[in-house]
């Protein structure tokens, strides 16, 4: 796994970053935990057009990423999921 500081690709920009992708996905560390994937744009467009394994009829998880599909998603506004998101969070707050 090749990984990357969040603080190093601050320094160095975005150069850090194409130097290690030439070798594969770069797991980015914030706060000394894994926080991010980076990926080139033809690994992420190979992913996004390889079918899930076993998913049948369900749309798999790239179309949920996506936004392509998924029950959850349909005729949902970005205001209407960030209130759930908002709502969901202030509860953490009262536990």
């Amino acid at each position: 796994m090749q990984t990357i500081s969040d603080s190093e690709i601050a320094r160095r920009g975005l150069a850090a970053l194409e130097k290690k992708l030439d070798k594969g996905p770069v797991h980015v560390i914030k706060d000394d935990q894994l926080a991010y994937v980076v990926l080139t744009e033809a690994e992420y467009s190979r992913l996004k057009t390889q079918p899930t394994p076993g998913a049948g009829n369900r749309p798999g998880v790239w179309d949920i990423l996506l936004g392509t599909s998924g029950p959850c998603l349909q005729g949902r506004s970005r205001e209407s999921m960030d209130a759930d998101i908002s709502a969901e969070r202030d509860a953490w707050d009262d536990r």
